[in-house]
Formats: structure tokens, sequence, C-alpha cells
């Protein structure tokens, strides 16, 4: 079993399940390891979720719960930070406030709309929808180097109109390019995100075609997360998604310590 590096739990403004309760699943399902990654989103738009962070509380609750279970499973301590261009300052500061073993750099907002809300598709056709946040998700990448991992880069295909029915890498090959590219450049990773087979697409996030390329143009630095937010979805899919990672040609995973890589074989 490989182990999880994207976790949520009640300090994460979209879940309720207490932080043991998904340990005591992830023991469970034997995970060697488990890095929770709660939320912190600054300037999200008012909607249904709000993704501020209670930082001190969770890291108390975390390293208690990591002492606890030292002898039956590995715990880390993460977190998923929501970019957006114009946080300059504000996303340093975040990444650098506590000690971290691991920093997940997500684009959940485009134009100050979350894709989840569907506002973000009104008056655009799904290639413009999908083409923009790729925009947003690149100026995002060449604005901020201080994360280990870029989070579920088609994110915004989960919520689409048509999800992935009519979304191809080669349809957005360009933009996607210069995604893969940039990170390589800065020596950030890309996360095999598997809640695309949670949200019925069939596919990781991103797609076997988008992990292919990454490889293919040198990419070593690849995460595996769940994205789960309640214990039935640690792990989801993992054991199928660890086949398809060596069929891109990817021969180790990474996991990170005090925010330094570890390649693990898949």
């Amino acid at each position: 079993m490989y182990c999880d590096y994207h976790l949520h739990s009640s300090f994460s403004g979209d879940s309720e399940v207490p932080m043991e309760e998904m340990i005591q699943k992830g023991i469970q399902l034997g995970l060697p390891a488990m890095c929770f990654t709660e939320h912190l989103d600054p300037d999200f738009p008012e909607g249904d979720y709000s993704f501020d962070l209670d930082l001190p509380a969770y890291e108390k609750k975390l390293r208690e719960l990591k002492e606890k279970y030292r002898d039956r499973i590995q715990i880390y301590f993460g977190m998923e930070m929501g970019l957006q261009p114009h946080l300059t300052k504000v996303i340093p500061e975040i990444a650098s406030s506590a000690s971290f073993d691991f920093l997940i750099g997500s684009t959940h907002v485009a134009d100050h709309m979350d894709p989840y809300d569907r506002t973000f598709f009104e008056e655009r056709s799904e290639y413009q929808a999908y083409h923009r946040y790729f925009e947003v998700l690149l100026e995002n990448l060449k604005t901020f180097s201080c994360f280990d991992t870029c989070g579920h880069i088609d994110y915004v295909v989960r919520y689409g109109p048509n999800q992935n029915q009519d979304y191809t890498y080669e349809k957005y090959q360009d933009i996607l390019d210069a995604i893969l590219k940039t990170l390589i450049e800065k020596q950030i990773g890309l996360e095999c995100n598997t809640a695309g087979f949670k949200y019925g697409l069939g596919h990781p996030n991103p797609t076997e075609k988008v992990l292919a390329r990454y490889r293919e143009l040198g990419g070593e630095i690849l995460t595996l997360g769940s994205d789960a937010h309640a214990p039935e979805h640690i792990a989801y899919n993992f054991k199928e998604t660890g086949e398809l990672l060596k069929a891109c040609g990817f021969r180790y995973y990474t996991i990170f310590k005090e925010r330094k890589p570890e390649f693990l074989k898949l």
C-alpha cells in the first residue's frame, strides 16, 4: 500500500470527520504513512464553505496523534494552500508559518470564482472556461515557488458542464505543456490525485496522458494523494493507480518529510 499525501479532516472547512477517525482507517488499510493537508484558502469567495484554518489547533492535534499512533503508522504535517496571483505576500508567509513536512499549492479559484459553484462557467464555453482556469494556474506557478507539489492541475474538469467528456490533453496541449515545463523548471512536483475516480471521471487528476507527458519532459517529482475528506475515500483506487503510473513511465513516487523529497518505488 502506498502513502497517501493528500488528506483532509474536520480542520478543513469541507470535512466533518475527526482526524483520529481518518488515522484509524489508514491503519486499517495498511498505509505506511499519511499526510494531512488541511485547507487554507485566503480570500476565498463567499459560498458554501469557509477555508480558514486554525493552524495552532491543527498542529497540536496532529502532533498528539502522531505520537499516539507512532508504532502503527507515520503521520505527517502538511497543508493545501489555495493560490491566487494577487496573494504575493500572503502565500509565502503562510508557507513559512510552521514546520510543515509538505505543502500542496492548488488553484481552487480563478477570476475570484470557484468552478465548484458553477458560476465560473456562465457566459463562457466549456473550452474557454477550462483554458482560462489553466491560464490562472500557470500564472500562479510563475508567481509562487514556496510549495512542494501542484495539486490536481485539472481540478476545473471535475465541475465542468460535461466534465471530461470533451476534455483531452491534445485539446489544451500548449497551455498544459507550459504548466508542466514550469513545474519541472522550478522543481515543484506534480500531484496524481485519485479523486477523479471518485468523481466518476474514470481517470485521475490529471489524466494519464498529462502524467505521461510530464514524465516525457523529464518530470520526476510525483506525489500521490486521494484528496479524501472521509475515511471511505482514503487511498482511493491506489492499487490501480500504481499500475497506471508505471504504464506512464514512472518507477517511483515522492513523499516529503520536513519539506525534503524521498523517492519510493511504485
